[in-house]
């Protein structure tokens, strides 16, 4: 599955794909030879130690009914700055890498990430692969081990995914087939267009013209769908109102206002809160925008001091002082937890040793060498909860704070004071009890005394809820005969060659 733009729609129709195969009764995993993304997930690895995989494919995973895997994402790029990334492989942290010496590294990835696609094929029936960004980024063909380097490697069949919502999706399905090798070309067996709203009649004499000029068919026309609403992958995901916000079970909205930081990881913490009735969730970089919020999240970050040096340029640092100055809620969520403290001691993610923090908890937080990857259970608030954690920051000092959390173990872990608190776990919220417990305090200490908890909301229900929705449309428009000619056979062949053909 390539698409003509990041964000064009690869991931949820991978997605969608794995749930339709899954009610034939396939045998079905994801795959994702390499992502570029802050949001990732923890899951066990063989050895049982805590690994990171891409969020998109924990998502992809739930949609097959099986756990996720490393294998579905052997190599993951978390980009710190602009110019450099962390390679976690198969789970771990194995170096840092900027555009200069990715190069050096690149066979080493592709090896590893061929060996996950085998091992993959050899267990299920079939595996749904996803690239990343656009196939016709023809700077970074050489040496290209996730789109059409995968595809060639692995004999598989490609097709190319258009957001019509963006406009020029015609322009974009044909130049990036145009401009690709005569033997990437003929991998390219079809398009899918996503994301449309009108009449399928003023569309058809386009689809007509695509299929004419190219000699490759529309599988289909994805609808828009406001119902469709999973984990996000990609930065351009993250904009605006977070979710389908549904209407509040009591008399009052709740507004949470999620700071968008340049480096912001994880942001899929706060579509959990959104799952909640009557919960308005927005991402935003305006310190405006948080005079009527009833409570603010600081997320997690992959540059944290540098993330708490915009906030202070931005003038959001005073404004988050003085929405918790007002008796207003403030969370923070590992990167952001840290951010609240008195100070950071960083001699290792931005070297900058020791930086004020914003004084709103009593803790101060050390940058260690080592990372903690690891899944977390315990309880909060007097509901389990489990969560997990990715970070190399560890509370060194404390002035005895009140825990949020407390591990099944009974260690303490986060902070609260007044109506501040913080946690390094990240998913805590998916645990509905706890979310809601945690919104009712926030409500409370917001003054919307009239917002309430819905009874019976589950998030897993809401993503399973999403997930087969996304199902029912590429069975409803997608030509899935076609589509399963390609998983059982192949590209076509004789497939046309359109100039100018990679430079």
């Amino acid at each position: 599955m390539t698409g003509t733009t990041s964000d064009a729609g690869k991931s949820v129709l991978t997605a969608g794909i794995c749930r339709w195969l899954r009610r034939r009764g396939v045998r079905v995993a994801p795959f994702k030879a390499q992502n570029m993304s802050n949001n990732s997930v923890v899951v066990a690895g063989p050895d049982g130690r805590g690994g990171e995989i891409g969020r998109a494919q924990a998502m992809q995973a739930a949609a097959c009914g099986v756990a996720p895997d490393l294998r579905f994402n052997p190599v993951l790029l978390k980009p710190g700055s602009d110019r450099s990334s962390q390679v976690v492989l198969l789970g771990e942290a194995v170096d840092t890498v900027t555009a200069g010496n990715y190069r050096s590294i690149k066979p080493r990835l592709a090896e590893t990430a061929y060996a996950a696609l085998a091992d993959l094929r050899a267990e299920y029936d079939a595996v749904i692969c996803e690239g990343a960004g656009s196939p016709a980024e023809i700077n970074l063909r050489d040496g290209d081990f996730v789109n059409m380097g995968l595809a060639t490697a692995a004999d598989l069949p490609a097709i190319v995914v258009g957001d019509i919502d963006r406009g020029g999706v015609f322009a974009a399905l044909h130049g990036t087939i145009a401009l690709l090798s005569d033997a990437d070309q003929a991998r390219i067996a079809g398009f899918v267009i996503n994301k449309f709203r009108g009449s399928r009649e003023i569309l058809q004499p386009g689809l007509d013209m695509i299929t004419k000029v190219t000699g490759r068919p529309v599988l289909g026309v994805l609808p828009w769908s406001p119902g469709i609403w999973l984990d996000g992958e990609d930065s351009l995901a993250y904009v605006g109102v977070l979710g389908r916000p549904g209407p509040p079970h009591g008399t009052d909205w709740l507004r949470v206002a999620v700071i968008r930081l340049p480096r912001i990881s994880n942001a899929t913490d706060a579509e959990a809160l959104a799952a909640e009735p009557g919960v308005r969730v927005r991402l935003t970089t305006e310190p405006a925008d948080l005079l009527d919020a009833d409570l603010v999240v600081l997320p997690g970050s992959k540059a944290t001091v540098d993330d708490l040096a915009w906030l202070r340029e931005t003038g959001l640092a005073a404004a988050i002082e003085q929405h918790a100055g007002r008796g207003g809620p403030v969370l923070g969520i590992c990167g952001g937890f840290q951010m609240l403290g008195r100070a950071i001691h960083d001699d290792v993610e931005s070297r900058r040793g020791t930086v004020p923090g914003l004084g709103l908890l009593p803790v101060e937080v050390t940058f260690g060498k080592i990372k903690t990857v690891q899944t977390s259970m315990g309880y909060a608030l007097g509901a389990p909860v489990a969560g997990y954690e990715i970070h190399h920051g560890y509370v060194s000092s404390a002035d005895a704070p009140e825990p949020l959390l407390t591990y099944a173990d009974g260690r303490p872990e986060g902070a609260v004071a007044a109506t501040v608190s913080g946690t390094h776990w990240h998913g805590a919220f998916e645990s509905d009890e706890f979310r809601r417990r945690f919104l009712v305090t926030a409500a409370r200490q917001a003054g919307r005394a009239g917002w309430k908890p819905a009874p019976g909301t589950s998030f897993t229900s809401v993503r399973e809820k999403g997930l087969d929705l996304l199902a029912d449309l590429v069975e409803e428009h997608l030509d899935t005969a076609a589509l399963w000619r390609l998983i059982s056979d192949g590209a076509p062949a004789g497939l046309p060659v359109l100039p100018p053909g990679a430079p």
